[in-house]
């Protein structure tokens, strides 16, 4: 089979997302490159949106084999930040013509419904800013209440469609069965824009399981999908090398920036109208470009960080994170020039999904 017989990606079958997944002849892969490029300036502009991000606690019931912030972490100094301090960065965004903010946290009960609710309420009367919430697995009546108060968007990353190597890696809580795909069917019916993701390169995850995921996102009709390489804390079962899934190593997909770029180019073919963000992880792994090859490759978002030094430092899903020790400020900077040196702009207003009609 011709890799460049199975474009446009409209039609792309999972058989062939599978075999650009392996693909690792330079000139084919420009193809995929300039396939992807083009959909995305057809189906959502050269306009790069960026979407302030708040990391407002980092405490979490969950034990997640990967995540620093897992229960288990004892070498981790928990915060909550307080809603004045929420809104002091959600006016900056403001000020500085971002369209959204994205509050995000652990899975944290101690982040009560109504508390959540108020902080919605005070950014939409004060700055009219689109808020995206991320707060793991919450009951519906918590999605509801929300959505109520006036949030946006709301973002689940189901991480891998395999539910063995899920379930392995996710631990459900006592007495809860976890079901993601279910939550997120509940977002999109409650009006939420909803927003999901994945890791590519987690230990036992096959190139199967990401043509899979890759096949579900559309299935899914997803709002914003977000892809990222699978990097562990060291403070983990997964991070020190003490559990993994065996498989044949021909089948293990790489965590590495190569097959990251492939699935979200796959992802964009496949997803033409859905916002694809150019991850911190990705940028993590290659500091010097890349969010820049991301959004070459199909990407069209990019979430710089709000969140305060002194808290953004405890905020450590992974080490190293990009941008860690910078001021938003800084990041601010930072991005309109890497963005105006590929070509691109900075998007104006809220940068909600862009749906043709009857789609």
């Amino acid at each position: 089979m011709k890799q460049s017989d199975t474009l446009p990606g409209e039609r792309l079958e999972r058989t062939a997302i599978l075999a650009w997944l392996r693909e690792d002849d330079p000139t084919r892969l420009e193809d995929l490159w300039s396939a992807a490029d083009e959909t995305r300036r057809r189906h959502v502009g050269d306009e790069v949106h960026l979407r302030g991000l708040i990391e407002i606690s980092n405490h979490c019931v969950r034990a997640c084999g990967y995540c620093g912030l897992r229960a288990g972490n004892r070498e981790i100094e928990r915060y909550r930040m307080s809603a004045d301090e929420i809104l002091a960065c959600a006016h900056n965004a403001k000020a500085w013509g971002w369209g959204t903010v994205v509050m995000q946290s652990g899975e944290d009960y101690g982040l009560q419904t109504a508390w959540i609710a108020g902080v919605v309420r005070r950014i939409k009367a004060e700055t009219g800013l689109a808020v995206t919430l991320s707060f793991g697995e919450r009951p519906e009546a918590d999605l509801a209440a929300w959505r109520e108060a006036g949030a946006d968007r709301y973002l689940l990353r189901f991480e891998t469609s395999d539910d063995e190597l899920y379930r392995l890696i996710h631990p459900d809580l006592p007495g809860r069965s976890s079901d993601r795909l279910a939550i997120l069917r509940s977002l999109q019916r409650l009006g939420y824009e909803a927003g999901s993701g994945v890791m590519v390169g987690i230990p036992g995850q096959t190139y199967a399981s990401v043509a899979d995921d890759i096949d579900l996102f559309r299935s899914m009709d997803l709002d914003m999908i977000g892809i990222g390489p699978y990097i562990a804390h060291p403070e983990t079962p997964l991070g020190d090398h003490s559990w993994a899934r065996e498989i044949s190593p021909d089948e293990q997909i790489p965590s590495d920036e190569l097959t990251v770029y492939k699935a979200v180019a796959l992802t964009r073919l496949v997803c033409p109208e859905s916002n694809i963000p150019s991850t911190t992880a990705l940028a993590t792994i290659n500091k010097e470009e890349g969010r820049e090859m991301g959004l070459m490759r199909g990407a069209n978002i990019v979430m710089p960080n709000l969140t305060p030094p002194e808290y953004r430092v405890k905020y450590e899903i992974y080490p190293d994170k990009a941008c860690v020790n910078e001021t938003a400020e800084m990041c601010r900077g930072c991005l309109q020039g890497r963005v105006e040196a590929i070509g691109r702009v900075i998007g104006a207003g809220p940068g909600g999904r862009r749906r043709v009609a009857g789609s």
